[in-house]
């Protein structure tokens, strides 16, 4: 048998170099597999689904542990047929969900975009989906599409709630001013822009101290919340209704003609009217002083049919409230 030297000069048998080369395979094979182990374990640590698609096969080639926690869903039945994700996708948001993905051929990366899927138990939630054409993929037979999706349904929690502290007055659950005159001057401009017709109200709870001193502040946060939820019912749908002040409400009718809105104010008139309250057997009743104007052609700006529809609201106080006065 021939002999080769090994690196100190000592002959070995091919034999020899044979069962060498073979230790030296098993441990490069128990290298790699712990590599394997490795990069598995990194994966299944990950809260976020990887996932790769073959795009002319339609087909999900590969996805991460993560999906079956994010979806509630088998991930042996999306490899074998793609259709899993689709129908996974909120309805309303399939359409956006597949034109996005188709995107990332023309862009090569999509960076943002998201969507609602509905987990197999029922449970809604939202998507932050980046994905990427792999390099790899261009050089195949067809593109290869690889990307991470993340649930983000806590963040989206976070962010309407922060939205609805920003612009909801805390106490009444209505619109806080800032919210409404940003709502009331797009409506403004709007109606300017087409020539569309639009009434501004102002609303003032008569006598608001005498209550406070009676009944307590308690009592009188109470008829506020009342109030604001009284206002909100007798509007129409897409007005806007918000406490501006204290005890200081307003309304904006967008595309409402004169006539419309001041049926819409006798409504609100009358409801606060019908309201009923009750303090340590004591009983009473509480009304509201309205300005009510329109939208004019010399209007330049919102704070036009504010300065009207104040003044006539003071009117209104001074010829003995609980009425309202067109401005």
């Amino acid at each position: 048998m021939a002999a080769v030297m090994d690196a100190e000069g000592n002959a070995v048998s091919e034999l020899e170099e044979l069962t060498l080369a073979l230790l030296h395979s098993r441990a490069e094979v128990e290298r790699l597999g712990e590599r394997e182990q490795l990069f598995s374990s990194l994966l299944g640590s990950v809260n976020a689904v990887l996932w790769a698609f073959d795009w002319n096969e339609q087909r999900m080639i590969y996805v991460s542990p993560a999906y079956e926690r994010i979806f509630g869903r088998s991930a042996a039945l999306l490899l074998a047929d793609y259709g899993e994700w689709r129908n996974s996708i909120y309805p309303d948001d399939v359409d956006y969900a597949a034109e996005s993905l188709a995107k990332v051929l023309d862009t090569g990366a999509v960076e943002s975009r998201e969507y609602r899927i509905i987990r197999a138990d029922g449970q809604l939630r939202w998507l932050s989906d980046k994905c990427f054409v792999s390099p790899r993929g261009r050089q195949q037979q067809g593109p290869v599409i690889v990307g991470i999706a993340e649930d983000i349904t806590e963040k989206k929690r976070l962010e309407g709630e922060l939205h609805r502290l920003a612009t909801t007055d805390v106490l009444t659950q209505s619109s806080n001013r800032r919210h409404f005159f940003e709502c009331a001057r797009r409506e403004f401009e709007h109606a300017r822009k087409f020539g569309s017709p639009l009434a501004f109200l102002l609303l003032d709870l008569d006598d608001f101290k005498k209550i406070n001193d009676h009944y307590g502040h308690q009592t009188g946060d109470d008829v506020l919340r009342r109030l604001a939820h009284c206002g909100s019912n007798a509007l129409r749908r897409g007005d806007l209704f918000g406490r501006i002040g204290g005890e200081e409400f307003a309304a904006l009718f967008p595309g409402c003609e004169p006539d419309v809105a001041l049926q819409v104010a006798e409504r609100l008139q009358r409801e606060v009217q019908r309201l009923g309250f009750q303090h340590e057997g004591t009983s009473f009743r509480i009304t509201v002083s309205q300005g009510l104007t329109s939208l004019l052609a010399a209007d330049a700006s919102l704070d036009a049919l504010y300065a009207r529809a104040d003044a006539a609201m003071y009117l209104a106080k001074r010829q003995g409230k609980n009425q309202i006065v067109v401005g």
